[in-house]
């Protein structure tokens, strides 16, 4: 551990530990207990969207969650909708908690799918916590093109 100076106030000399470092506990943020617990929950579920020749493939990582607590619809013909919810654990009265730092509540994402997605066809599976959406797409026809010959 290195001594730094603090930015935050005038102590000097203090013992820099990155562990319980809270760099923004002076700034003018309204106070943890004014957050909804709801509304943070799952801020930050990250879905990627790849596209195969095949389909279009979602991945979610939704660690603790059952397949029961998430919901796959397709809606206005061609918006991917993925929503769930974790449900705030149960406090034991005699509990103490020291740090809270799994999310919990609702979440919800949304995608526009392109034209060439099979909507009637999307399949869905979860595999150790890891959601997987998949949307066929539709083959693309390439045209006929006749070639015309240039007179002149």
């Amino acid at each position: 551990m290195a001594m730094i100076p603090s930015f935050f106030d005038n102590r000097r000399g203090t013992i820099f530990d990155p562990f319980t470092w809270e760099p923004f506990k002076d700034f003018p943020f309204p106070p943890s207990s004014l957050v909804s617990h709801e509304n943070s929950a799952f801020v930050n579920t990250r879905i990627d969207w790849k596209e195969t020749p095949e389909a279009h493939v979602f991945q979610a990582d939704l660690p603790g969650l059952k397949k029961e607590e998430v919901k796959v619809e397709v809606e206005d013909e061609r918006v991917l909708q993925i929503s769930g919810e974790r449900n705030v654990e149960k406090e034991d009265k005699n509990d103490t908690w020291h740090r809270v730092e799994r999310s919990s509540g609702k979440f919800l994402r949304r995608f526009r799918l392109p034209e060439n997605a099979k909507v009637d066809q999307v399949k869905a599976t979860m595999d150790n916590g890891v959601l997987t959406v998949t949307v066929p797409k539709e083959e693309v026809k390439n045209p006929d093109v006749k070639a015309i010959e240039i007179s002149g």
